[in-house]
């Protein structure tokens, strides 16, 4: 956990993480999930320094429950994919509709 965070982000932290566990995530993919969701949410409200447009705009993961997840019957959601490309560089990503964007990325 960051420097600073209060006692609630860090029983929350533990709290998500023992869950990962228990749902037979390996511990690092637990811290993983725990602090992006942590994180997420300080984000969320105003604790954090920066924040990305999708932890402000997008549904708290609290409320979501996992609907959007990567394993979703769904899979990511176009913005998520459109983050990736972005990061990966990917010519056009601008102009891909969600279906263009997964082929790119080979998802």
């Amino acid at each position: 956990m960051p420097r600073g965070s209060s006692p609630k982000r860090e029983r929350q932290y533990e709290h998500i993480k023992e869950s990962a566990e228990q749902r037979g995530e390996a511990e690092e993919r637990a811290k993983e999930i725990a602090a992006r969701t942590v994180n997420k949410e300080r984000a969320r409200a105003g604790e954090s320094k920066t924040a990305s447009r999708s932890s402000i705009e997008d549904m708290p993961a609290s409320k979501r429950g996992g609907r959007r997840s990567h394993s979703g019957s769904q899979g990511p959601t176009k913005d998520q994919l459109y983050n990736e490309a972005r990061q990966r560089n990917i010519k056009g990503r601008s102009q891909m509709d969600k279906a263009e964007l997964k082929r790119a990325l080979g998802h």
